[in-house]
């Protein structure tokens, strides 16, 4: 099916309610943001008292990775999580459309660490991991510094158009993840890209390893990714803060990497976002069944 013959697929009548909650969110776009964050604390609490979507994989995700929180720290912790993913929302919407001067206030910690690892010559894994903050932090990225990415397409087809077409629009190049060769290609041709390994999918490169000490499947190709490339992996962490200010925090290339033992690599990894999780869990991405699919011998926690 052609691109022109896709979108016009998407303003069937199936897709029609979707085409309206994005105009009610582009229309509330319109509004200041301490306004935007009154909607987004009223439509967490809806969502998370009333419609429930995901709760349960919410509080299964909490208690295996914090197991010394209280319940009552737990759904303190979950109730936050979902503020968090509904100011996300409205984020989103602001990354996409909105101009660098009606966006809210940044700070951009370590640039120069991304800067000496491109003049290698090699490209760049800009390490990540799942936030909430994930797309409007990437347009602070992308004004900052060109920059491409890994995407995968979301099951609703019109999210999916406007997702690439924003990306494709702002980033230098969009790499499906599944595409290893464009990947490759795009790293050996210089590109900085976007890339967090946190989210588990059974693969020839995935081994079930530790995250939060809790067995889960693990992305282990990054290692085979750098040392093909020879390309360095730089982390990158971004934050909201309590005074609605962002911080995108990028630390010098990780030393030593990759190594012989690739479990060992991604094991590394993931303490590394462990450790910037803990810095703002509720800001992680727990709706995402992490510890699912796991092999004979785990039990099924979801």
């Amino acid at each position: 099916m052609s691109r022109s013959s896709e979108q016009s697929r998407l303003w069937l009548p199936q897709h029609w309610l979707m085409w309206l909650v994005i105009a009610g969110f582009w229309l509330a776009n319109k509004l200041p943001w301490p306004e935007k964050r009154l909607l987004a604390r009223g439509l967490g609490w809806f969502t998370f008292q009333v419609v429930r979507i995901r709760r349960h994989v919410v509080f299964v995700n909490l208690r295996l990775c914090f197991p010394e929180k209280s319940p009552r720290e737990i759904h303190a912790l979950a109730r936050a999580h979902y503020h968090s993913l509904a100011i996300g929302l409205f984020e989103v919407v602001a990354g996409w459309w909105n101009e660098p001067e009606n966006l809210p206030p940044h700070r951009i910690v370590g640039l120069e660490h991304l800067h000496a690892a491109v003049a290698r010559g090699h490209g760049a894994l800009l390490l990540t991991g799942h936030f909430t903050t994930l797309e409007i932090c990437g347009r602070f990225m992308v004004d900052a510094v060109r920059i491409g990415c890994l995407y995968r397409d979301p099951n609703n087809p019109v999210i999916a158009h406007l997702m690439r077409s924003r990306r494709e629009f702002g980033m230098s190049i969009a790499v499906h993840f599944d595409d290893l060769r464009g990947l490759v290609r795009a790293l050996r041709a210089g590109h900085t890209i976007w890339y967090a390994p946190d989210q588990g999918k059974r693969t020839k490169a995935s081994e079930t390893l530790p995250f939060f000490g809790v067995p889960a499947i693990t992305n282990t190709a990054t290692s085979k990714i750098a040392e093909m490339t020879d390309a360095p992996v730089v982390p990158y962490f971004a934050k909201r803060e309590a005074d609605h200010t962002y911080t995108l925090t990028i630390l010098p290339a990780l030393e030593n990497f990759p190594t012989t033992n690739a479990a060992a690599d991604a094991v590394r990894i993931n303490q590394l976002i462990e450790q910037n999780i803990r810095l703002a869990p509720e800001q992680y991405l727990w709706v995402h069944k992490r510890f699912k699919a796991r092999g004979p011998g785990y039990p099924e926690v979801y």
